[in-house]
C-alpha cells in the first residue's frame, strides 16, 4: 500500500508540473512578442531626470539622428543649454504678457529648433547643466525659484533693465555658466559655428497636426499650454498624418512626437502602448487585445474634451509588429533605460492614431504628393 501511494503522489506532482507547465506556455506564447520590420538609427537613451524637460530631450535626440542619418557622425548634444536659453526666452514673453502667458519647464519641439536657429547648439561635453558633483538633473527648485521672482517682478508698477540679468544669474547658480567657446574633437568652436558645422538647417523641419476645428491644408497655431511661442503646425486629416510617419520611417527617417501619456493603456514601465477595447482588462500589458477602432472625429472629441493632452515628447525611431500583425511605432523615451525594452516602448498604431497631438519631420520626408497639398 505505500508503494502504491508513492505511486500515486509521484503521479500527481507529474500531471500538476505538466499543467503547470502548459500554463506558463500557453502565457509564453500569449505574452506580447515584437519583430522590428524598420528602425532608424539613434543614439543611446537619456534620462532628463526630475524636470520637465522631454521637449528637449526628444527633439535633441531626433536632431542627432538627423545628423547621424546625414553622414555627420555620432554627437551627444546638450538638452540643458537649449533649455536655459528657453528659460529666458519665456521669462521675457511672460513678463511682457505682465503674467498672462504660461511659464513652466515644458516647451515644444519648434522651440528647441528656434533656439538652434538664434543661438545655435552644443555638445553635451561642453554644457551639461549639471554643476559638479550632481549626477541627476533636477529643476524642481529651480522652476519654483524663477517663477516665484517673475511673479514678484509683476507686482512691481515699472522694471528696471537689471531683472534680466538677475534672473539670468539664477540659471548660472544651478545650471552653470555656459561657455561662450569651447573645443571640441580637436576644433574650437561656438555655439552658432557649431551648428553650421553639422550643416544642420532649422528651417528643413516642419510640425504637423491633424485636428478639424481648423482646416485641413492650411496652417494654425495649435491650442496647447506648452505652445508659448505661438508654433503654427500644418493640418492634415488623420490618416495623412500616419502616412507621413510611415512614409518617413520607410524612408530612413526619423519623427519627433508629442501626445498623451496618461492614458490606461501606456505603461513605460512594460514598454507598451495601447487603446483597449476593453478598458478593464486585467491582462493589458501581458498580451495583445483588442483595441479600438480610431476615427477623425474621437480624435477631435478626445482633444476638446481634454482626455488627449499634450503631456509628453518622445522619439519615434521604428516600426514593429507583434505575432498577430498589429503595428507598432518603436518610440525612444527618455526616462532612463527602464523595462525589458531598455527605455524604449511599443505605441500600438491605434494608440498613435488617437493620441499624437502632433508630429515634426523634416520636410523631405512627407510623401510629394502631400507636400504639394501643403505647398512644401
Amino acid at each position: 500500500m505505500k508503494k502504491i501511494h508513492q505511486l500515486n503522489v509521484t503521479l500527481l506532482l507529474l500531471f500538476l508540473s505538466f499543467g503547470l507547465t502548459a500554463q506558463v506556455d500557453m502565457a509564453q506564447k500569449n505574452a506580447y512578442d515584437f519583430k522590428v520590420e524598420k528602425s532608424v538609427e539613434c543614439t543611446e537613451v537619456k534620462s532628463q531626470d526630475r524636470t520637465g524637460t522631454c521637449w528637449s530631450f526628444a527633439t535633441a535626440s531626433f536632431i542627432e539622428s538627423e545628423l547621424m542619418r546625414k553622414g555627420k557622425g555620432t554627437h551627444d548634444l546638450s538638452e540643458m543649454f537649449v533649455v536655459k536659453n528657453i528659460y529666458k526666452d519665456k521669462a521675457r514673453n511672460y513678463v511682457l504678457r505682465q503674467g498672462k502667458a504660461n511659464f513652466s519647464q515644458g516647451s515644444l519641439s519648434h522651440d528647441l529648433m528656434n533656439i538652434a536657429a538664434r543661438y545655435g547648439m552644443m555638445p553635451e561635453e561642453a554644457f551639461s547643466g549639471k554643476l559638479p558633483g550632481e549626477e541627476r538633473h533636477d529643476h524642481s527648485e529651480l522652476s519654483a525659484v524663477l517663477k516665484g521672482m517673475l511673479d514678484g517682478l509683476l507686482e512691481r508698477k515699472r522694471l528696471s533693465p537689471k531683472w534680466k540679468k538677475a534672473f539670468e544669474s539664477v540659471l548660472d547658480v544651478y545650471l552653470g555658466t555656459t561657455p561662450e567657446q569651447f573645443t571640441y574633437q580637436g576644433k574650437n568652436y561656438t555655439p552658432d559655428s557649431f551648428v553650421k558645422s553639422m550643416g544642420f538647417d532649422a528651417n528643413d523641419y516642419v510640425s504637423l497636426t491633424s485636428y478639424t476645428h481648423h482646416p485641413f491644408y492650411n496652417k494654425f497655431i495649435l491650442e496647447i499650454p506648452d505652445n508659448y511661442s505661438n508654433g503654427a503646425y500644418y493640418n492634415l486629416p488623420i490618416d495623412e498624418m500616419m502616412k507621413v510617419i510611415d512614409y518617413a520611417i520607410g524612408q530612413g527617417y526619423s519623427v519627433a512626437w508629442d501626445g498623451d501619456v496618461s492614458e490606461k493603456g501606456f505603461s513605460a514601465k512594460n514598454g507598451i502602448a495601447v487603446v483597449p477595447e476593453n478598458e478593464k482588462r486585467e491582462d493589458l500589458f501581458m498580451k495583445p487585445g483588442k483595441e479600438k477602432m480610431i476615427d477623425q472625429q474621437l480624435r477631435q472629441e478626445t482633444f476638446e474634451s481634454y482626455a488627449t493632452t499634450d503631456d509628453h515628447l518622445m522619439h519615434m525611431t521604428g516600426i514593429a509588429k507583434d505575432q498577430n500583425g498589429t503595428k507598432y511605432y518603436l518610440i525612444k523615451n527618455s526616462w532612463g533605460e527602464i523595462s525589458e525594452y531598455k527605455g524604449y516602448l511599443h505605441m500600438s498604431e491605434n494608440y498613435t492614431r488617437l493620441k499624437t497631438v502632433s508630429i515634426m519631420v523634416h520636410k523631405d520626408a512627407i510623401p510629394d504628393q502631400l507636400a504639394k497639398k501643403l505647398s512644401l
